[in-house]
Parts: structure tokens; sequence; C-alpha cells
């Protein structure tokens, strides 16, 4: 029968297997570091893995194929929960490969501010990834590839009022807070630092002595990861004004 079908571009494909984690049925698998569609008839073409891949590798097209068999995907699934495998078994999953919270997957955005004029680009959001928490973030993930990494405070884009057009503008953004959250993060930060080509490093603070804590973890990350990376810090008073 003719019907949409997802059809992935391999030569597009970088493995990071987003799809695989977003694909509810179990029709995409990962096999020799690609992303495949294991089976014509568990794919019900609705593309709930298209928002998830980076790369634009995955499209929908109609074509002549099986039709959509919800009893065979019921099967595949309960065969893959039984085994422990979201995924089709003799899966190569990349060590970034999301598990969890479906809120927490990796993504890459992709702001639009080039074809909109200056007033609409004041509020257009200029997020470039998703999660943004430090603590969600992969260490390795196809956005930091030569990326300015903006580390910053929970507070941050609150108090400061053209945070999105003067900080995370062409950066890439993880944000925490070392009062609220549990633990050190400079390992983390430090793994970032050491598994992708970082260009440089902005960490944006709160005045307040406990964002302290995100700049010296941030330091501390930059002088273990043993990189020579341009680095600065800035400083945003409760006001909302940038201390210089």
């Amino acid at each position: 029968m003719k019907r949409n079908i997802v059809t992935i571009n391999e030569e597009l494909c970088n493995g990071c297997a987003a799809c695989a984690v977003a694909c509810h049925e179990g029709a995409i698998a990962m096999i020799n570091g690609k992303a495949k569609l294991i089976k014509e008839d568990y794919c019900d073409g609705l593309g709930d893995c298209l928002p998830s891949c980076p790369t634009g590798a995955i499209t929908i097209e109609e074509k002549e194929v099986e039709a959509y068999d919800q009893q065979a995907v019921d099967a595949h699934m309960k065969a893959m929960a039984e085994l422990g495998n979201p995924h089709h078994k003799n899966v190569e999953v990349p060590i970034h490969a999301h598990s969890g919270c479906p809120g927490s997957m990796a993504k890459a955005l992709h702001p639009q501010t080039e074809t909109i004029n200056a007033v609409q680009e004041a509020s257009q959001s200029q997020l470039r990834q998703w999660p943004i928490q430090i603590k969600l973030v992969p260490t390795s993930a196809p956005y930091f590839d030569q990326a300015n990494l903006l580390i910053a405070a929970d507070c941050t884009a609150y108090a400061y009022a053209s945070f999105h057009q003067d900080f995370i503008k062409n950066h890439i953004c993880i944000i925490g807070c070392p009062k609220l959250d549990e633990g050190d993060y400079s390992e983390k930060l430090e793994q970032i630092i050491k598994q992708n080509d970082i260009k440089s490093v902005t960490i944006v603070r709160m005045e307040v002595p406990c964002c302290g804590g995100l700049e010296f973890a941030a330091k501390t990350a930059l002088q273990n990861s043993g990189k020579f990376i341009p680095w600065q810090v800035k400083t945003i008073s409760i006001d909302g004004n940038i201390i210089d």
C-alpha cells in the first residue's frame, strides 16, 4: 500500500541515537553507528522522530510499503522490554544516547533570526539546544562541537533583560545554581570541556556570594581539562546591570 513512512539519510546521520529514543514504536535502531528503519510495518509515519534529529537526516515520504501493524509493534515492544533494551537487539547505541525523562532528551535547536527584522529579533529565543540544566545536559553532543560555551547561573536570565541577545546568541547555554543543586559542577563541566572542541567559555553569574560556586567550578573545570581555552566572567547585579 502507499502511505507515509520515515526515510533516513545515512550520510546526514551523525549517530546521536535521539531518533531511536524518540520512536515510540521501536521502528528505528542504531546499527553500526547509524540510524536504521528496521521494519516498515513498525513505522506509523507520524514523525515523532523528526524534531529529535539535529542534522535533518529524517524525512517523511509517501512510498509503496507494508501497512502499519499495531499488533506487530506491541509484540516487538514487549519483547524489547523483556530484554531490558528499548531499542532493537544487536544495536550499537552511542554513550550519549538518552534514557529517562523525555523532557531531558538532547536536541539541537535552530533559531531563524537571520530572516526576521530587528524588532522581532529582540523577542526571538536564541537558545540553540536542549536540555540546558548542567545536571541534565549530556557530556558529549553534536552541538558542543566548535561551540562558544555559556555557563550561566539560573537567576541571570531573570535579572538581565537582554540575556538572550547579549549572552545566549551564538552560544551553547548551560545553567545551574550551586546553592540549590546537590554536588559540585566541576567534574561534569570538566568532562564537557575535555570531550568536545569548545572554542570559548563565558561564565555569567550574579553578584551574590553563592554564585561564586559556579564561577569556581567552571574555573576548576577549565584548569583540570588541560586545555587552553579563552574564557571570561560576567557579573550581573541584582538590579539587572552588568558589573565591570
